[in-house]
């Protein structure tokens, strides 16, 4: 097991997603808003990763498991999950470093390779182009015209 890192992982429909970014970033916030559209809680602020058979397992330290640092309340113990194979990659940036077209990229975190965006956490709608990534992982930086693009139904 690795040492602890900075970041919050929450599961979004069986999917890990990985949120990092500077204290005051929004992390736990984002975590938040994706837990009201139904995600689960696996680590706010401090996570342990590791290689598993499958891809990168995430989990929480033992002494903050089902703990979330809301910002003006205070920690709150919420419903948590053990663990999520991390699939997604979110870095919270400014607004105005969000890339319009963003190239596709993966980052590799304990030598696995995982896609990887860059978003600002405090944006309306970072939970759904969030929910959008993992659902068409192929289509995040594809810029081809919309004639060359197949159809989803």
């Amino acid at each position: 097991m690795s040492d602890p890192i900075h970041g919050t992982v929450v599961d979004v429909a069986g999917a890990g997603v990985l949120l990092r970014g500077p204290s005051g970033s929004g992390k736990s916030d984002l975590a938040l808003r994706l837990i009201d559209r139904g995600a689960v809680l696996i680590a706010d602020d401090q996570v342990l990763l590791r290689a598993g058979s499958r891809g990168i397992v995430a989990t929480a330290p033992d002494r903050i498991y089902g703990l979330i640092e809301v910002r003006g309340i205070g920690v709150v113990s919420i419903p948590a999950a053990k663990f999520s194979l991390v699939k997604l990659v979110v870095d919270l940036v400014t607004h105005e470093d969000v890339p319009r077209l963003p190239e596709p990229e993966a980052i590799e975190i304990v030598g696995v390779s995982v896609p990887r965006i860059s978003l600002h956490a405090f944006d309306i709608a970072t939970p759904v182009k969030i929910e959008l990534a993992l659902k068409y992982p192929d289509q995040v930086g594809d810029d081809r015209p919309a004639d060359e693009r197949r159809q989803r139904r």
